[in-house]
């Protein structure tokens, strides 16, 4: 007799554009990127970090170093001259920035990279991923990840309001599957996708130089 075998899924948005450092000469926009999945590739089954385009740019980078002659999605391009609004081209970026991980966590030869995975589940600036992934930081990839998702627990559970289902019917907080003594307490429902573009109370900002923002200006 047949198991019936569980397909794995791998959802991942990026939204809710902010502008950091508003008014600054050194102002620049990031992105939330939320990532629910189930498949056995991923540590944490929910993640929620805010990641900038420059850094984009260089996962982009260490994937193509590492996946040797496996094409690399691309990245929606930088531009000098924009024609149209700020908010058309964060908007037009975003999307690109969108499809840029959907064909990337659909790559089994890109999943096996430690670097996309903190930069998905950890908020790990990027010299923390490259210390982390050639062990010499204070905790191993696993760790690091297991340790964003505990203390990510309070605040994503405040933003649930509206149950989720996934295949299967389940219904699992951030640390859900995580092994942990703490994890069934994160197991909460989700909201529709919609509402994630509301305020949360958790700001990480990398600490790297900005780039510029704005339509007219390059950001790098």
């Amino acid at each position: 007799m047949l198991e019936n075998r569980e397909e794995e899924l791998t959802t991942v948005r990026v939204q809710d554009p902010r502008v950091q450092n508003e008014g600054s000469w050194n102002s620049y926009v990031d992105y939330k990127i939320f990532l629910h999945t189930n498949s056995k590739a991923f540590t944490a089954k929910t993640s929620c970090v805010r990641r900038r385009y420059r850094e984009f740019v260089w996962l982009r980078r260490q994937l193509q170093k590492n996946a040797g002659l496996v094409p690399v999605p691309e990245l929606p391009g930088k531009s000098t001259f924009f024609v149209g609004s700020t908010d058309e081209f964060i908007e037009k970026r975003r999307q690109g920035l969108q499809q840029f991980l959907e064909k990337v966590v659909q790559n089994v030869v890109l999943l096996s990279d430690s670097r996309l995975h903190l930069f998905l589940q950890s908020q790990l600036s990027v010299p923390e991923i490259e210390a982390c992934v050639q062990g010499q930081g204070p905790q191993t990839v696993t760790e690091a990840i297991l340790h964003y998702a505990m203390s990510n627990c309070g605040w994503v559970q405040e933003e649930e309001s509206r149950p989720v289902l996934l295949p299967g019917g389940d219904l699992q907080g951030s640390c859900a599957g995580l092994g942990s003594p703490q994890g069934p307490s994160c197991l909460q429902r989700f909201p529709y996708w919609s509402d994630f573009g509301m305020d949360e109370p958790h700001s990480d900002s990398p600490e790297e130089p900005a780039e510029p923002l704005g339509a007219g200006h390059e950001e790098q």
